[in-house]
């Protein structure tokens, strides 16, 4: 039997067609129901083309660019985990909860940062970009 315990590859194509699917629908449950990540989601389609044509025509390395490009998924991908974990807190219960409303806090706390490391990232790259 081999490393996949005697699956087939067709299993594991199967798999990763299902994954792929519950990927994307979670994609769309969150572009429906979070205005959040749809602001974030318009943030990155303006900010991603713009760190590649910067990096096409501009003195922007490849990896500033990487860079840039990177802070701006980290926001959206902080912010899926946040609407999944807010997804769960109301799925358990609607009552208050001081510890429903500390994980919702935590997370929109997790949001800000990845915003504020945004937003520092995009300084500090395009400050070496037109000083030097």
């Amino acid at each position: 039997m081999g490393a996949s315990g005697g699956r087939s590859s067709a299993l594991s194509l199967g798999r990763l067609w299902h994954a792929t699917r519950y990927s994307l629908q979670g994609l769309q449950a969150a572009f429906r129901h979070e205005a959040a990540f749809r602001q974030e989601l318009t943030l990155a389609a303006l900010l991603v083309p713009l760190a590649l044509a910067l990096a096409l025509w501009s003195p922007l390395t490849w990896t500033q660019c990487a860079l840039l490009v990177a802070s701006v998924l980290l926001v959206l991908l902080v912010e899926l985990l946040n609407a999944a974990v807010e997804s769960v807190v109301d799925r358990i219960s609607s009552e208050h909860h001081a510890l429903s409303k500390r994980a919702k806090d935590t997370g929109s706390a997790a949001v800000l940062i990845t915003l504020i490391n945004c937003v520092l990232v995009w300084t500090l790259v395009l400050i070496d970009l037109f000083v030097h």
